[in-house]
């Protein structure tokens, strides 16, 4: 999205009506540099995903206030949500178990352009257009994922009306909180590492997607 799109996206900010959700995905690690399903196998952040944080962190710090920062649990999350706690204030990071990365069973710790040698029953259960299929090996449905995203959304959203807060979380998850969000067909973006998006909670439980993994900030980095 372009600059004066997100202008646009602050300009009512603060407003009593809704909250504000940014949503960052949490920079690289060594698992994503070699297309490798992490899932939630606890990987830390590599030199390039930590400068990424940090990148997202300076962009934060320049823009409207942040009233609380959630991450999810894992570390490459944990730690990206430290970096923008640190430059926007040293606001304490919640930690929510709900925010973590879709478990993908047997498929972690493969890389994906392998899964069909590797695992042909995961890759055919990752890629089957049944949303309650499960991944072999404890994996997580699309409909699992997508019920327990969006009630961590929405217990935020509700508990931080007329505020700004910072949700970090993964790739998998945020594509679900897309699909909630649009649900005549979500973005054609690609959620990359330390991405920003924006969403608005109206009432109790209407979404819009504002801004859609926005990575300007990643120009120098």
């Amino acid at each position: 999205m372009a600059e004066s799109s997100i202008a646009d996206s602050l300009s009512g900010y603060p407003c009593p009506d809704y909250a504000e959700i940014v949503v960052v995905r949490h920079g690289e690690t060594a698992w994503n540099a070699e297309r490798r399903f992490q899932g939630q196998v606890d990987i830390e952040l590599n030199e390039a995903g930590k400068q990424q944080a940090a990148a997202v962190a300076d962009r934060l710090s320049r823009e409207p206030k942040i009233s609380a920062i959630y991450s999810s649990d894992l570390q490459r999350a944990f730690e990206t949500a430290q970096i923008i706690a640190s430059t926007c204030g040293g606001l304490e990071v919640v930690k929510d178990f709900d925010l973590r990365e879709r478990h993908m069973g047997d498929l972690e710790g493969l890389i994906y352009s392998e899964l069909d040698k590797t695992n042909p029953l995961g890759y055919k259960a990752l890629v089957s257009k049944n949303e309650d299929q499960e991944i072999p090996g404890g994996g997580e449905s699309l409909v699992q994922l997508f019920e327990r995203c969006t009630s961590a959304l929405l217990r935020i959203g509700r508990k931080h009306r007329g505020e700004r807060v910072v949700v970090v979380t993964h790739g998998a998850s945020i594509e679900t909180l897309y699909k909630w969000a649009c649900p005549n067909g979500r973005p054609t973006v690609g959620i990359h590492n330390a991405s920003v998006s924006v969403f608005h909670l109206y009432g109790d439980d209407k979404w819009i997607l504002k801004v859609s993994a926005d990575v300007s900030h990643m120009n120098h980095t």
